[in-house]
């Protein structure tokens, strides 16, 4: 079971859970979604009416937190976190994993000394160890360590909810695409339509070439032809050559001196 699928059925269990709950009673909510081992999106319990209507009141801060773990990340939460609820250890481990979501979502190099400085590690081991067993086995990102240049190559990372204001820029972003994607397949479109008429304009070329040249066989077979029979007329007239021949072979008569 993928991820998504996983996720799918935490958040309708966890849905359902805050809709039948108010006030204080969705603390627990709040902290086994932000705790739970296989949820990293939090958009659909933040639609919650139920949830919506702690705005305001003593438990805000619960609303707060859910807030922080759709968007936030873990520096984040430390530079707040004297209004917020205290975390246990597998919040901020969710933190911190959300954490290396958000930082790859703009760059797929991500070097280690900002990894250590985010997630507050004291050292490269720690590191490659959080990176392999809680953010690459969980299925959260895949990619490659490069101890060499010290840094981690994104190759994959599971998208986060987007935040407030996130969807028109990145509405924008896919028109940009989408324009620039046309105008592309305009461009293809007009080489194919050049490189089919090139491809025409050859081939009528060669047509024309094996047609002149078929024509200068033909006119060099035609003369050869003419040239051969008159040859053969040559050798065939019997008042030329033979004659001279028939000359040669007569004996000559002997001259009588005079008395």
């Amino acid at each position: 079971m993928d991820i998504e699928q996983k996720q799918a059925e935490h958040i309708d269990y966890l849905v359902k859970q805050a809709s039948n709950l108010k006030g204080s009673a969705l603390r627990n909510v709040i902290v086994e979604a932000t705790s739970h081992p296989s949820l990293f999106a939090f958009a659909e319990i933040l639609s919650v009416p139920n949830v919506l209507e702690l705005e305001g009141t003593e438990n805000a801060v619960f609303l707060d937190l859910l807030r922080m773990f759709a968007h936030g990340t873990w520096s984040e939460y430390k530079s707040v976190a004297c209004h917020l609820p205290p975390l246990v250890p597998d919040q901020v481990l969710k933190l911190k994993q959300l954490s290396v979501l958000t930082l790859a979502e703009t760059n797929k190099v991500l070097p280690y000394d900002v990894l250590i400085k985010e997630l507050d590690v004291t050292n490269v081991r720690e590191l490659e160890d959080f990176l392999i067993n809680d953010c690459m086995y969980v299925g959260i990102v895949r990619g490659k360590l490069d101890q060499l240049r010290r840094c981690f190559e994104v190759q994959f990372a599971a998208g986060r909810d987007l935040r407030p204001g996130q969807l028109g820029s990145m509405i924008q972003t896919m028109a940009n695409w989408l324009s620039t994607s046309d105008n592309l397949l305009v461009s293809i479109q007009e080489k194919i339509k050049w490189a089919d008429n090139m491809s025409e304009m050859d081939k009528k070329h060669r047509k024309e070439v094996e047609e002149r040249a078929e024509e200068v066989k033909k006119t060099l077979s035609f003369k050869a032809d003419n040239e051969f029979r008159g040859h053969e007329e040559i050798f065939s007239e019997h008042g030329g050559v033979m004659d001279y021949e028939e000359d040669r072979s007569r004996p000559k008569r002997r001259r009588h001196p005079l008395g």
